[in-house]
């Protein structure tokens, strides 16, 4: 990098710089943007900017598999192979674009132009197969045409949003993004304009009724949390919105961000104002960059018609909202490890408690909910709580979006009342299987779920349901297998992802998920061991009960699922 091109960096950083380490992924992604790649003079131009150590800098370089300390094409193909698109013929993806430009994943073609990676997971499972080209998705890509793949040329691919009511999805389905004043027309930010007429009391009060749980997974009740958040006596506090979510199978989060991006923007100011924070931050996985783009669009469009900013429509809540793209770690969707990579430090998870609510981002006060989380919000406060719980059951009230994607007829994202049965939303709403096949298995709640059969089409999709049937709701990932899938091969495919996205804090899960990735590799080679399924017993008892997050806790629940199902898929051959 030439003198010229160092003082170029400097000037993009000069006005991130206040925020020191903070800034640190901004910067990085910056830096990247300007040249390409993160060299060793570009990073110590970012260290000595943000007043951050240079090993540090290095470090979360490393952390994150969007940054590179190595030079990389000009455009990176990142080739998805998630359980979605290897269904629909990812590997030949993979494997055909790197024959077209004559290279190896991770190496840079001999023109400079290009490099492909393989992406754990793009979030464009009804896509299937997908790409994403620079910053261009591509969806259901033909291998047998790499050049047009490279080219990216067409439009994004458009999802299919069905269901048997589209509350929350109201806005979706048109393919392209809400407007402040059409999202104004359909009754947008009328439930601000209410909430600002009520106490911060009574609005928590609302959302307690209603009965609300979180929608990433965790399903923890969301007025408890902001009580918590509220009651906490340090100031400042902060607005969290998670959309960085990385579950294969997952995608309701990038379509609600895409299509309909003021709703989250509302969900969070009526938060803040119910707990009595200033300051906001939208964290948009790496692998979403027009998600990214559009909410920030949207955040700005907000800003000028002061629904953002201070004394937000003239009353005394002044909140704004900074946006944040993230660099490619599934680590990140757990709530500590995001609020660390906002601080600026690789995304590694804290051990709790202390909870959020009382020591979140920068040891402060924080609610941290995810963008379905955040949409529920405004249709709760302008409906009311006893109206929003007459949608779906006593004990799980309220719509819910379920992400269909695999070997259906009509992958897409669907809005039902919780209580639908499992049979209903596949076979009714999703078309069923393809022409001739049977239902070999469901993946419910993504690779962190569990493995639904033929008997249990008729559960009810509801919490109560799910979780006296041992099957996890988890964000709403269901991926569908018919009687073709080599379930060996998808089980391998959730053990390398693990494997590969431990962040390596605890031992449990770092040393767990690769020794249960080497086991379901050779399975899936037909050189399985005597003995196999009891170490794989063993190795996911232990993530569970030891590792110190979620993504070690679950590393194991699918493998554990099938050994229940299909004990003989683990068995040594005689």
């Amino acid at each position: 990098m030439t003198d010229a091109d160092l003082e170029l960096l400097r000037k993009a950083l000069a006005e991130i710089a206040p925020q020191g380490r903070t800034a640190l992924l901004p910067a990085l992604h910056l830096a990247q943007r300007l040249q390409g790649w993160v060299s060793e003079p570009v990073a110590a131009e970012v260290a000595r900017t943000l007043r951050v150590p240079l090993a540090d800098v290095f470090g979360v370089i490393d952390f994150y598999a969007m940054l590179h300390s190595e030079p990389v094409g000009r455009t990176v193909i990142q080739a998805c192979s998630s359980p979605s698109c290897a269904l629909a013929g990812a590997d030949g993806l993979a494997e055909s674009l790197c024959n077209h430009l004559n290279v190896a994943p991770g190496d840079v073609s001999t023109n400079g132009e290009f490099t492909v990676e393989h992406a754990p997971c793009l979030g464009l499972c009804d896509h299937a197969p997908a790409a994403l080209v620079g910053e261009k998705a591509v969806g259901k890509a033909d291998s047998n045409n790499p050049a047009a793949i490279c080219a990216a040329t067409g439009q994004s691919p458009e999802s299919f949003v069905g269901g048997d009511i589209r509350i929350l999805t109201s806005n979706c389905g048109a393919g392209r993004p809400t407007a402040l004043a059409d999202y104004q027309k359909s009754g947008g930010y009328a439930a601000l304009k209410k909430a600002l007429t009520m106490t911060p009391q009574a609005v928590i009060t609302e959302v307690k009724t209603a009965g609300l749980v979180g929608r990433g997974g965790a399903a923890f009740p969301t007025g408890i949390k902001w009580e918590g958040a509220a009651a906490a006596p340090d100031q400042p506090k902060y607005i969290v919105c998670n959309a960085d979510e990385s579950e294969p199978g997952t995608f309701k989060d990038r379509i609600l961000m895409e299509e309909d991006p003021h709703r989250t923007i509302e969900g969070m100011i009526i938060a803040a104002h119910a707990v009595g924070a200033s300051q906001g931050y939208i964290y948009v996985r790496g692998e979403y960059p027009a998600a990214f783009r559009i909410l920030s669009n949207a955040v700005n469009e907000a800003r000028q018609a002061r629904m953002l900013g201070k004394n937000i429509l003239g009353s005394p809540l002044n909140f704004d909202i900074e946006m944040r793209l993230g660099a490619g770690a599934y680590i990140c969707g757990e709530e500590t490890a995001l609020l660390e990579s906002i601080e600026g430090k690789r995304g590694l998870p804290r051990i709790k408690p202390p909870f959020p609510t009382t020591h979140g981002l920068f040891q402060k006060p924080t609610i941290i909910n995810n963008v379905e989380t955040f949409c529920n919000v405004p249709l709760i406060i302008a409906r009311g709580a006893t109206k929003y719980r007459k949608i779906g059951t006593e004990r799980s009230p309220g719509p819910k979006l379920f992400c269909v994607s695999g070997q259906v007829q009509k992958p897409g994202l669907y809005e039902v009342p919780f209580g639908v049965t499992l049979r209903h939303l596949l076979l009714d709403l999703a078309g069923g299987l393809n022409p001739g096949r049977k239902l070999q298995a469901v993946l419910m709640g993504g690779a962190a779920g569990a493995f639904a059969v033929e008997k249990d089409l008729d559960v009810k999709l509801t919490f109560e349901d799910l979780r006296a049937a041992e099957l996890p709701l988890g964000s709403g990932a269901i991926v569908v297998f018919d009687d073709s899938a080599d379930l060996r091969d998808m089980l391998k495919r959730l053990g390398h992802f693990f494997a590969d996205e431990s962040c390596g804090k605890c031992y449990p899960c770092q040393l767990g998920s690769q020794r249960q990735y080497e086991i379901l590799d050779r399975g899936a080679r037909n050189h399985a061991i005597t003995g196999d399924r009891e170490r794989l017993s063993d190795i996911g008892g232990t993530m569970i009960d030891a590792s110190l997050c979620g993504l070690g806790q679950t590393a194991a629940t699918a493998v554990l699922s099938a050994m229940k199902l299909w004990p003989e898929l683990f068995d040594a051959k005689k």
